[in-house]
């Protein structure tokens, strides 16, 4: 017998107009234990030069590039290009509703970077110093993200046999599908929370942490994609499907920077202790 979605209620609770959500918590969750366990690195490694009211600033930058990026990247590839500019002229301010549910991991991206450039400008720092140093930390986020789609029954795999398949009500048939939000989470999450933080243990050159980040997520992504429902209104784009598509650059930008030749002496980036 399949394996039934336990259907949690995406709201724990109601107070009046206040109805937080499972999967704002996630959020929430993924951001103060990333931010904790940055805190906790930079008191291992004093020479990096980190201190609590820079990481809080850096969160702050994080968190808005996380959701501006992600609403609006998923608006971009998720929406206008399937859809084309005429429904954005119809619903302007769709961008905006973001509690209609829609974030694009892709879209996060280049939020992040963006937010990264403009903190880098204001404190003074080098970009992939930030992206060393947050790589490791991000995946709690990508975990608990992931975990938030589970418990909203979102984002369903394609039909399967294997034995731990799963019946998802919300997908509107009785077909067992692949719990593909839990292959996300393992990978993206709990893999690449314990590679990228032994990796950052030793000391590397500047960006190969963050490259061995964008190169084992779009991996990892891309193989994910062939067990992940598409989206109703996308298309394939070359027989790959849009999260396919978006893993190519991400994954060569990431091969780039982890086996760039070095043509001065390191500057090792290091995790571990002083």
């Amino acid at each position: 017998m399949a394996l039934q979605h336990p259907q949690i209620d995406p709201v724990i609770f109601a107070l009046g107009p206040i109805k937080p959500t499972w999967y704002g918590l996630m959020y929430v969750l993924g951001f103060s234990l990333g931010y904790l366990l940055g805190v906790y690195y930079a008191k291992r490694r004093p020479a990096l030069g980190w201190d609590k009211d820079q990481l809080g600033d850096l969160l702050f930058w994080l968190m808005l590039g996380t959701i501006l990026g992600g609403r609006l990247g998923y608006v971009l590839f998720y929406v206008l290009v399937p859809y084309g500019i005429d429904i954005l002229i119809k619903d302007p301010m769709l961008p905006l509703r973001i509690w209609d549910g829609g974030m694009s991991f892709h879209g996060g991206l280049l939020g992040v970077t963006i937010a990264c450039i403009g903190y880098a400008y204001k404190y003074e720092r080098k970009i992939l110093d930030i992206g060393d140093f947050i790589a490791p930390l991000v995946t709690i986020g990508l975990f608990f993200g992931r975990i938030g789609n589970f418990i909203n029954g979102e984002l369903w795999g394609r039909p399967t046999d294997v034995a731990w398949g799963m019946v998802f009500p919300s997908a509107g048939d009785h077909l067992v599908r692949h719990p593909s939000q839990l292959y996300q989470a393992a990978w993206e999450g709990l893999l690449l929370f314990i590679v990228l933080n032994l990796y950052a243990r030793r000391p590397r050159y500047r960006g190969q942490t963050t490259g061995l980040f964008l190169l084992l997520y779009a991996v990892g992504r891309f193989l994910s994609e062939f067990v992940r429902e598409k989206d109703a209104q996308m298309s394939f784009y070359f027989g790959m499907t849009m999260g396919q598509l978006l893993c190519l650059p991400m994954a060569l930008i990431g091969l780039y920077l982890w086996l760039r030749p070095q043509s001065a002496p390191p500057k090792p980036y290091s995790l571990s202790a002083d």
